[in-house]
């Protein structure tokens, strides 16, 4: 299936992004581990991360002896903890990218706690066996460097563990911001975790206690609408967009997008209930611009498809997370970009760089998505300066942005696949 987009010369939109899979997963582990349930999460997000960690949830309870959470990152990450607390014997499972996904830094940190896991194929990959064991918890020291979800995993299982847990984190920290997260949600549930200093925290026991919570509206999913606005003022189309459900204030790391779009010329003023993308002047013209991705990687494609559009060479830092998601996403940028016309390198596996070298780009490009929800949306607001843009199966948004397609139609750019969602078809 293909999708392929034309643009219009006024986008005017209101748009409700997804509520955040980043908190629907975690607020769905804690809630797992309380005692009791009373409440349901209320605008849980609807995705198919999202349904894929409540489905693991339920097949645990259901006695399953495999638990297949497909490309579920956070699920397999997430569940490996809650699984090495829970009676039983399970084999966790995924898709055949989620096997080549690396874990070993996760178990070794549980076999440390005296969780019995196993490999069943690849030493430190999944498929894993876990099977029942109590853990009293105690310390652990785990690499920070490579993902916060190792570590957000450790702590939500702390308050259960009869000695609380300490947990002293190696090197730089990636992602901090999905950490103080984790910690806020933990908090929210009544447990008591803190800072003990830059690299320790300590969780106490006394498990958690279910409550009420609402999930806010998802930073990640909104910098594809800060894409698009920064895209279309510079190719000279008229702009409006709402975003409704996101708050000032919010915990998530992605928020940052805000920031980082003002120097490609795109403002925010936040209104009741959402907030408004506004044009400004571009500040970053025939200037490099550099950013670090340590703390917000999953950004870092959109911003490096904003660059390339808008002009702008870029050195990007932090990026070598990249590496293990859905795809190589430093690899796959380099490729999908020189389509357009935009030769980047990536400086090992921490630097990615576009100096502003060009190549003639493809007539009609179509871009492969990689099994990559990413890709599919950094990629789209292309089409505002490449006519007949093609995605590659473009359903692949699914995994957190099913009405991405919807959404842009709504914006105006329309997808003139007869087979990808006939809704795009019929509007004014």
């Amino acid at each position: 299936m293909q999708s392929t987009l034309k643009e219009q010369k006024k986008l005017v939109a209101d748009v409700t992004p997804p509520t955040s899979k980043s908190i629907s997963n975690r607020a769905l582990l804690i809630q797992a581990l309380c005692p009791e349930q009373h409440y349901t999460i209320e605008r849980l997000a609807v995705c198919d991360d999202t349904e894929h960690m409540q489905q693991g949830i339920a097949d645990k309870r259901a006695g399953a002896a495999i638990i297949d959470i497909g490309a579920t990152g956070t699920a397999m990450r997430f569940l490996t903890a809650y699984l090495a607390i829970t009676s039983g014997e399970t084999v966790l499972t995924g898709s055949k990218r989620m096997q080549q996904r690396p874990i070993g830094i996760l178990v070794e940190a549980l076999r440390t706690l005296g969780a019995d896991i196993s490999y069943v194929n690849n030493e430190g990959y999944p498929p894993l066996r876990i099977k029942e064991k109590s853990l009293w918890g105690g310390e652990v020291e785990i690499e920070a460097s490579v993902s916060s979800q190792y570590i957000s995993a450790l702590l939500m299982i702390g308050p259960c563990l009869a000695e609380g847990l300490t947990l002293h984190l190696k090197g730089a920290i990636a992602s901090r911001t999905y950490i103080e997260l984790t910690l806020d949600l933990m908090r929210h549930y009544g447990a008591t975790a803190e800072w003990c200093d830059g690299q320790t925290i300590r969780i106490a026991p006394g498990g958690y206690e279910d409550r009420p919570l609402t999930v806010e509206g998802d930073w990640s999913s909104a910098s594809y609408w800060y894409e698009l606005a920064a895209i279309a003022a510079h190719c000279g189309h008229e702009v409006k967009i709402q975003l409704n459900g996101l708050t000032a204030n919010s915990k998530q790391g992605d928020r940052v997008v805000a920031e980082m779009f003002e120097p490609l010329g795109v403002t925010t003023e936040y209104i009741e209930g959402g907030a408004r993308l506004v044009n400004s002047e571009l500040r970053t013209q025939n200037s490099e611009l550099k950013m670090d991705f340590t703390h917000c990687p999953d950004i870092a494609q959109t911003l490096a498809v904003t660059c390339c559009l808008l002009g702008v060479p870029f050195t990007f830092e932090g990026i070598h997370s990249l590496r293990i998601k859905e795809t190589d996403r430093v690899a796959a940028l380099i490729t999908e970009l020189r389509k357009l016309g935009y030769v980047l390198r990536a400086e090992g596996d921490k630097r990615l760089v576009w100096d502003g070298e060009r190549t003639e780009p493809s007539a009609s490009p179509t871009i492969a998505t990689y099994d990559d929800h990413r890709m599919a949306m950094a990629f789209a607001p292309a089409a505002l300066c490449h006519e007949g843009l093609t995605i590659e199966n473009p359903e692949v948004v699914s995994k957190s942005y099913p009405g991405f397609w919807e959404d842009l139609c709504e914006l105006g750019v329309r997808s003139c696949h007869p087979d990808v969602l006939s809704t795009l078809n019929h509007n004014p």
